[in-house]
């Protein structure tokens, strides 16, 4: 009998390029550089190395420097020459069409950067004809400008041929590249025009779904990729909406209806948010982010247990800020209190206690004085404080409810 030799799908790896700047320490450059190797573990990718440069700016030509380039195209060889092959290699900021081009031919191995890496997600995540209409819409804005480096393959793209001067060289771009490169970009603006006008259409019907909901007051769950809003939704709602311990699990907008006790109201799961979010997405995204803009309450979801929280907070605080939902109450539930983590002070250590040294308690303590926000501490895996969670919620949906439809006497 032949024996079957099974061979183990090989995965793609990537290398992982960062800029420390004035703007950007080399602590905040570590910490992007960790989300980017976990979007990129969320894409199907593994990452072997990371590479960082101390600049003041983004070099315009090649985005780093020329050496940094020469030592990630020598680690390229040597990986290559061991039979290791580097798939590709990953920028953590948006790469112009002049900067992937000259990397491209240096390093000659596939170049992505942070927004191309999010939108292949988006791709992979999009379920329904809205999501997949609003990615293709992303990507298409993306791809408009970077048309140019999908020719260079085409000779008379470099110097055509083309009449004129009659010295053969052209100073644009003459010749069937350019004819080429035209066609695409006619295509591409036609395409882009249609999806325009699919999604109006999508954004008429979503109005009318959410114009025919009636009299309940709506809640959205808002916050950062990963932190918990699909577990929460599923536990509030006992629904099965997608939940998993990766970026970008949700991409659609699942709305069901709760009650808790004698009160029923919408609860709407949405799409998180991310550090360097492309403005591209968020203007096609516009139709999710709707359900945010028109709730009553936001649930501001945390992942305690992350190191960066705060800053999470301020990039979700920012993020609604931009799409005209920062006036709105809002409820702050940290979640995974079940992961956090602290570094536990020595008795006899006198430098004063920094950030890893918080306990739990410190930390609920420092939250809850800052009253200007209500919020509670919970785990909606382990199903910690939840039913305080439930009894705060219907307080604060009740009391909306109460100012909103006086005469609507259900609740009593």
């Amino acid at each position: 009998m032949k024996e079957f030799i099974i061979s183990e799908a090989k995965v793609e790896t990537a290398v992982l390029v960062g800029l420390i700047t004035q703007m950007q320490d080399e602590r905040k450059t570590n910490e992007y550089l960790d989300e980017l190797a976990f979007l990129a573990e969320t894409a199907g990718a593994e990452v072997v190395k990371r590479f960082t440069q101390k600049l003041p700016t983004a070099n315009s030509v090649t985005y780093v420097g020329k050496g940094k380039l020469e030592e990630i195209r020598q680690y390229i060889r040597t990986e290559e020459e061991e039979e290791r092959e580097v798939g590709m290699v990953i920028f953590d900021d948006e790469l112009s069409a002049k900067q992937i081009r000259n990397i491209e031919a240096e390093l000659k191995v596939k170049i992505l950067d942070r927004t191309s890496l999010i939108l292949d997600i988006f791709a992979m995540r999009a379920q329904t004809a809205n999501a997949k209409t609003q990615v293709e819409l992303a990507q298409y804005k993306y791809m408009l400008p970077r048309l140019q480096r999908l020719w260079t393959h085409l000779e008379r793209q470099g110097g055509g041929s083309g009449s004129g001067s009659g010295k053969g060289g052209s100073v644009g771009l003459r010749g069937p590249g350019e004819t080429q490169l035209e066609m695409d970009r006619r295509i591409i603006l036609n395409r882009m025009s249609l999806l325009k006008e699919r999604l109006a259409e999508i954004d008429k019907q979503k109005a009318t779904q959410r114009k025919n909901r009636g009299r309940m007051i709506r809640v959205a769950l808002v916050g950062y990729t990963n932190v918990g809003k699909s577990t929460i939704m599923n536990l509030l709602a006992k629904s099965e909406v997608f939940a998993e311990n990766k970026l970008f699990a949700t991409l659609d907008t699942t709305v069901r209806k709760v009650i808790i006790d004698n009160l029923p109201f919408l609860l709407s799961d949405t799409v998180g948010f991310i550090r360097k979010l492309p403005t591209d997405l968020v203007d096609s995204f516009k139709s999710t982010l709707d359900e945010v803009r028109e709730a009553d309450l936001l649930l501001h979801v945390v992942d305690i247990s992350h190191p960066n929280f705060e800053e999470q907070i301020a990039v979700v605080k920012e993020t609604l800020q931009e799409i005209g939902a920062a006036d709105k109450p809002v409820f702050l539930i940290f979640n995974k209190i079940d992961a956090y983590t602290y570094v536990p002070k020595d008795e006899d250590d006198l430098t004063p206690a920094t950030k890893e040294n918080r306990t739990l308690d410190e930390l609920k303590n420092s939250w809850i004085a800052k009253a200007n926000t209500p919020c509670i501490f919970i785990s909606a895996r382990e199903r910690t404080n939840i039913d305080k969670f439930r009894k705060d919620l219907y307080g604060m949906v009740r009391e909306i409810h109460a100012g909103r439809y006086p005469f609507n006497n259900f609740l009593y």
